[in-house]
């Protein structure tokens, strides 16, 4: 899967990247990630991406000329779709992660200051917010994403049996049974003793009993 990322602050995803299961997709060629500098496509000398809105306000707006020039600048694939990130989208779920997992490209465009110039939308497919919050920027947000969609890549994590039975992975309200390992008794709080029964149809009764 090719995933690009449009925003002013690209350092900011050098170490996240670089680490755990998104190191491990990225080496094994199923994730290929670039991120694009917004300030690369803005043609005035001071590289400027943002301004005063019109008809007055507090804050600046970014500009849909540099946002615009770096869509166009980007390869684009057979299966993708170009997202916004901002408070006003869709919201974030484990059911429009599985969708994404599915596209051959995404491409992320991280918000700033007081958002976007509406005529960014004339240029995207889908808008996506991670709650019902404001953050300083669309970069965690991007982050969150990539992660979510990144387990879901076949190949990625070592069996595939991992997302079957966690949580959201069949609804919504789906939520993982409690999980225990070693030490077995840890300040006389013991793991439930049919967990060391050895007994898997007991086990599977009681992982799904603990859940309701």
């Amino acid at each position: 899967m090719y995933i690009d990322i449009l925003t002013i602050f690209p350092q900011i995803f050098d170490s996240y990247f670089s680490e755990s299961i998104i190191k491990r997709a990225k080496k094994k060629g199923l994730l290929n990630i670039k991120v694009h500098n917004i300030r690369d496509f803005a043609r005035d000398r001071h590289k400027t991406v943002d301004d005063r809105p019109y008809g007055g306000g507090p804050g600046m707006i970014l500009k849909v000329e540099p946002i615009y020039r770096c869509l166009k600048s980007i390869r684009r694939k057979k299966k993708s779709k170009v997202i916004i990130l901002t408070p006003g989208g869709k919201t974030f779920d484990q059911r429009v992660a599985k969708n994404l997992s599915k596209l051959d490209q995404l491409i992320l465009i991280c918000g700033r200051y007081e958002g976007f110039d509406e005529r960014v939308n004339k240029f995207v497919d889908m808008q996506i917010s991670i709650g019902d919050y404001i953050l300083t920027g669309g970069e965690i947000p991007a982050m969150v994403i990539v992660d979510a969609i990144t387990r879901l890549i076949p190949g990625v994590l070592g069996n595939k049996e991992s997302i079957k039975d966690e949580t959201f992975s069949k609804d919504k309200n789906y939520i993982e049974y409690p999980q225990y390992t070693r030490p077995e008794n840890f300040k006389t709080i013991k793991v439930p003793k049919v967990l060391l029964s050895g007994h898997h149809k007991e086990i599977k009764k009681w992982r799904e009993n603990i859940k309701k």
